[in-house]
């Protein structure tokens, strides 16, 4: 079916509509944390200031993660931008796949099940059903499944919850898996047993580079069975509780033994799947099990196993590279509609977000929807540093979008400046703000082309990650912070022409998603059937 657009019935017909993409410029409090407020930004201090500015949600159930406390990302926010509409991430997605047995069908998956068969499958994650990292149902039916599917050892590794369900609740999650397990023993030749353990925020689960020996002593625990030895999962629980009134998420280490020594320990041959689905505090052991040139701890005799996740933590670094559930499939993008109307548009950006703007937009869609209509341009990036060459490649994404602007050919254009994310994940405050500053150069350029051009600039961003370089710990530490942040993000639109002819129109809680409506009705053209709505209204 040929998707087009039709022409809107109070918004003139316009062309080009400029679609400038900031990637990881949030907004937060002003302060000498922020690299955005702390840099000499007069362009973008006029358009926070213009009454076609707003901010908008760009984590969490607006670009479709389960909750409020997930950091939106790249992929997710390009999704949102190019789809108009939230499409299930995360929790939403693994339920999905698990329920129509697509997780199952997938090459990843089949890769564990071939490894496991002749060797052990190691299931790690939260051990809960708080259904904010994880959910022990899905951790029941990937063993479940992998006994069908002839796997006959699994060593499962707890990280106890007490922070998203009730303080000292172990107890009765490894009743519940205890029972699973024994189920599966049933089985002729099955051997089920949870191996490892301890507190989610002891081992294993640190994120923003906080607490690396936190990971450490969780990897020494899973891997390689160093930890205090018990003859059950559920007697370290019962002796950690007799110890001290610590809840269940700062338990320390502990390793289920028998007589021959721990019975979870890895070895050459072996699947591990991380069954979490929330990113932020499973990237880091992700990277202690698959990142070749590891440097954080001692890793001592790693063993060369097969890692999995769930899901892909990290879209920008690519951890882990194999996971069990696909980003979700979307269809009727703006793009493709662009296209169906016989518009002609553009895309750019440096190597390092290139695929943002064409595949992640696209709706997870490698390629063209129309060669002939679409225009593509990749600048190649620098393996350097970001931090030591803080404008990256923004001057040459302007240069190419200009000339594109001035051929007077396309409709539509997107760019993306990667550099307020790329830079800001570093943790250089000072090259983060001298990242910002060249981006308001370069973007002040595209403004005055625009107005030559008699077009529309559209600036928003896809997360936040610039906007807050350091956190505090409890002892008051201060430390960087090289991840995304849960803050909003800019939207404004610069208009010198038309501006007066419309407002915002107060979209209660309006997230990315609201973008692509209002660029088609800054085109001329009416949003397509179920997009979500529009930011802007006419003026009557």
């Amino acid at each position: 079916m040929t998707l087009s657009l039709t022409p809107h019935e109070s918004f003139p017909l316009r062309r080009p509509v400029l679609v400038v993409i900031a990637d990881g410029v949030g907004v937060a409090p002003a302060g000498p944390m922020n690299a955005v407020t702390e840099a000499a930004a007069p362009t973008l201090d006029r358009l926070s200031e213009s009454r076609l500015y707003t901010t908008l949600l760009a984590h969490g159930p607006a670009v479709g993660l389960p909750s409020d406390d997930d950091m939106g990302n790249s992929e997710v926010g390009h999704n949102a931008l190019g789809a108009g509409r939230v499409f299930a991430q995360g929790a939403k997605l693994v339920n999905e796949a698990i329920a129509t047995g697509a997780i199952f069908e997938s090459d990843e998956w089949t890769a564990v099940v071939d490894r496991a068969r002749t060797a052990t499958l190691h299931l790690l994650g939260l051990h809960s059903d708080g259904n904010v990292h994880s959910h022990n149902d899905h951790l029941y039916a990937l063993m479940r499944r992998a006994v069908a599917d002839g796997v006959r050892r699994i060593r499962v590794h707890i990280l106890h919850d007490g922070r998203d369900v009730d303080p000292r609740s172990a107890l009765s999650y490894i009743a519940q898996t205890e029972a699973v397990l024994a189920e599966l023993n049933e089985i002729d030749g099955v051997d089920a047993a949870i191996g490892s353990g301890g507190g989610r925020m002891t081992i294993t689960m640190d994120r923003y580079g906080a607490d690396w020996p936190m990971v450490e002593r969780g990897y020494w625990a899973h891997t390689h069975g160093s930890a205090r030895e018990f003859a059950s999962a559920t007697e370290a629980v019962e002796a950690m509780y007799a110890e001290s009134d610590d809840g269940d998420q700062y338990l320390e280490a502990f390793v289920v033994a028998d007589e021959t020594g721990p019975i979870g320990k890895m070895t050459d041959g072996d699947a591990v799947v991380l069954y979490n689905f929330r990113g932020d505090r499973a990237i880091e052991i992700s990277q202690a099990y698959e990142d070749s040139e590891f440097s954080h701890f001692d890793r001592g005799n790693h063993p060369d196993v097969l890692y999995v996740g769930m899901l892909q933590y990290d879209g920008d670094l690519l951890v882990p590279t194999n996971h069990l559930v696909a980003p979700p499939q979307i269809d009727r993008t703006m793009g493709e509609y662009i296209c169906g109307t016989g518009l002609r548009s553009f895309a750019v950006s440096e190597t390092q977000k290139f695929g943002h703007v064409t595949y992640f937009w696209n709706g997870n869609r490698s390629g063209y929807f129309d060669e002939e209509l679409e225009t593509y341009i990749e600048i190649p990036s620098d393996n350097v540093e970001f931090n030591t060459a803080p404008a990256m490649k923004l001057r040459e994404i302007t240069e190419s979008t200009i000339e594109l602007l001035r051929s007077g050919d396309f409709a539509m254009g997107r760019i993306n400046f990667p550099n307020g994310d790329m830079v800001g994940h570093t943790g250089d405050l000072k090259a983060t703000v001298d990242a910002m500053q060249v981006l308001d150069g370069c973007l002040q350029q595209l403004i005055n082309v625009i107005d030559e051009v008699g077009g529309v600039l559209v600036f928003t961003a896809d997360h936040g990650n610039a906007d807050i370089m350091y956190t505090e710990k409890a002892d008051g530490e201060i430390t960087p912070k090289t991840s995304h942040t849960l803050s909003p993000v800019p939207f404004v639109i610069h208009d010198a022409a038309f501006s007066d002819e419309y407002t915002l129109a107060g979209v209660a809680d309006a997230g990315l998603a609201n973008v692509a409506a209002t660029v088609l009705n800054l085109m001329g053209y009416a949003a397509p059937e179920g997009y979500e709505p529009t930011l802007i209204e006419p003026v009557l």
